[in-house]
């Protein structure tokens, strides 16, 4: 049976975000592209008329997480002022719910492990997906008439990865929570910010 162009797009677009769900669990080492064909409904041949190469799938993958993650960005702080907007960003990624959803996360949190046994494709992708988060964090920083969003975006940002990861490490739920609340007050006290910048406080 011969497929429209529309619908070999389709199909493409799924198989890149089955594929940026499993990368994000599982990490790239473990992505089965037979395993991936086969939860898409598709046979193992069927994969070169989309991509490649594995690693073709992986940077591809990888890239449209992180257009993902910048997209979520904008719709969660659409409409807020400036400080608004950074308050909820910092509650909503460092928060239990971020920690929860290993397959829906942040990649910067769940591949920075994987990064060195990787290829040179992939690496370069996912440090151009790095770039974009944090000249996105320095426009709202600036935005927010905080002084060097540059350099306070790479520090701030590397603050909240940081909590998310190791608050993931850690097997007592308590304790984790206890991390990723420390971290929120941290990252808003260097920030000037405060839990009643936005209605609701926290959101997790």
């Amino acid at each position: 049976m011969r497929y429209s162009e529309t619908h070999k797009a389709e199909t493409h677009a799924r198989l890149v975000r089955l594929a940026g769900q499993v990368l994000r669990e599982k990490g790239p080492d473990k992505l089965a592209v037979a395993e991936l064909m086969g939860a898409a409904g598709l046979t193992h041949g069927g994969f070169y008329a989309h991509f490649k190469s594995k690693d073709a799938l992986l940077a591809e993958a990888l890239d449209d997480i992180f257009k993902e993650s910048r997209q979520k960005f904008h719709r969660m702080t659409e409409g807020l002022l400036p400080r608004q907007a950074l308050t909820r960003y910092i509650d909503s990624y460092v928060s239990s719910a971020h920690r929860d959803r290993h397959s829906a996360g942040c990649p910067i949190v769940a591949l920075n492990s994987d990064l060195p046994r990787q290829s040179r494709r992939f690496r370069t992708t996912f440090d151009v997906g790095v770039k974009m988060l944090l000249a996105d964090l320095a426009d709202r920083i600036n935005a927010a008439g905080i002084a060097d969003g540059g350099t306070l975006a790479a520090a701030v940002f590397s603050a909240m990865a940081g909590a998310v990861a190791v608050s993931r490490a850690v097997s007592d739920k308590r304790l984790s929570d206890e991390l990723l609340a420390a971290a929120r007050a941290s990252i808003k006290v260097r920030l000037g910010l405060s839990d009643g910048s936005i209605p609701g406080g926290t959101t997790q």
